[in-house]
């Protein structure tokens, strides 16, 4: 690696993306010593894979995968429609399973490979005018583009992955410096078309999360027992945590699925409230870097594809 290759490197990232690595390794192993380490050991494993993938992708100019982001997004539709013919997993037939312990699920790589593609898009419209994504044909090519694969996933079911979608193409939208009309009309559309898709739309199970996610009390001993769980687990920490292996509700079983929804909580009882914090201070850094790093990129592709990256991170949070 080149000394112009490390100066490039946005460290701020890469060094809060390392913290927050070697913080999850702690909650998982401590959420999985039940269960003989077992998602522990493959987080291990498949942390080990991707980082010379992550050094061999810093090695390619991403104007060659943005060239083959067509091809890579007809591979994204044929699972995306493949997906649907699986075994459901916890009600959603979200994930190819490989074997017992492998599965894959091909909407985490739509969302890298549909905001590539519509970068590009959006890039090959603006060539010879910055103005040109907001002719409605084009605009409506960017929308249809993004709205294939999204209603894919919504057939899986799976809302959360649509609405990081969502989000992620409003920000490149707004990057893209799409007109401040469209914005209000999509702002004034979402107001009216909320309450109906609630009342009319949602299917009851995706209105109870709602309701219960608003008021957990709603159904304490149900559909609200979980984030209850939750939010106890995170009280009981303090400040400094009760320890790694000493949480009360990550060890006795009260948080479920306390390896990927509730992992947080985790930190929060076992960790403290200064690690908990940390993790939310460390994400905030890597929003506020990854948009410094879209307003100073040199080119529009960059500049796109990084507010995208905010967004991602603001999705994590979430």
């Amino acid at each position: 690696m080149n000394k112009k290759m490390l100066k490039n490197i946005e460290w701020g990232i890469l060094i809060s993306c390392v913290i927050l690595l070697c913080i999850g390794f702690v909650a998982l192993f401590s959420s999985t010593h039940d269960d003989e380490y077992e998602e522990f050991q493959k987080q291990i494993l498949w942390t080990l894979i991707s980082i010379p993938i992550m050094i061999i992708i810093v090695f390619i100019d991403y104007n060659l995968i943005a060239k083959i982001s067509p091809f890579l997004y007809g591979i994204i539709l044929i699972s995306l429609v493949g997906v649907l013919f699986m075994e459901p997993i916890n009600g959603a037939t979200s994930w190819f399973k490989l074997s017992e312990n492998v599965t894959i699920q091909p909407s985490e790589f739509a969302k890298v490979v549909l905001i590539i593609f519509l970068a590009y898009i959006i890039v090959k419209f603006q060539q010879r005018d910055k103005t040109e994504i907001n002719k409605i044909w084009k605009l409506g090519v960017i929308l249809l583009v993004a709205g294939v694969p999204m209603a894919l996933i919504v057939l899986q079911p799976d809302y959360g992955t649509v609405m990081a979608f969502v989000v992620a193409v409003a920000f490149m939208l707004f990057a893209a410096g799409i007109n401040k009309k469209y914005i209000i009309s999509v702002i004034l559309l979402v107001v009216i078309l909320v309450p109906v898709l609630y009342f009319y739309v949602l299917p009851d199970h995706a209105k109870t999360r709602i309701d219960v996610f608003l008021n957990p009390e709603l159904d304490s001993r149900g559909s609200g027992y979980n984030l209850l769980q939750s939010k106890l687990a995170i009280g009981s920490g303090r400040l400094l945590g009760m320890g790694v292996l000493m949480g009360n509700q990550t060890q006795l079983g009260y948080l479920y699925p306390k390896t990927t929804d509730f992992i947080f909580s985790v930190i929060g009882e076992e960790m403290g409230f200064i690690v908990a914090a940390l993790v939310i201070v460390l994400y905030v850094i890597m929003i506020t870097k990854a948009i410094y790093v879209a307003k100073t990129a040199k080119d529009d592709m960059r500049r796109i594809y990084c507010n995208r990256n905010s967004s991602e991170y603001l999705h994590s949070i979430w």
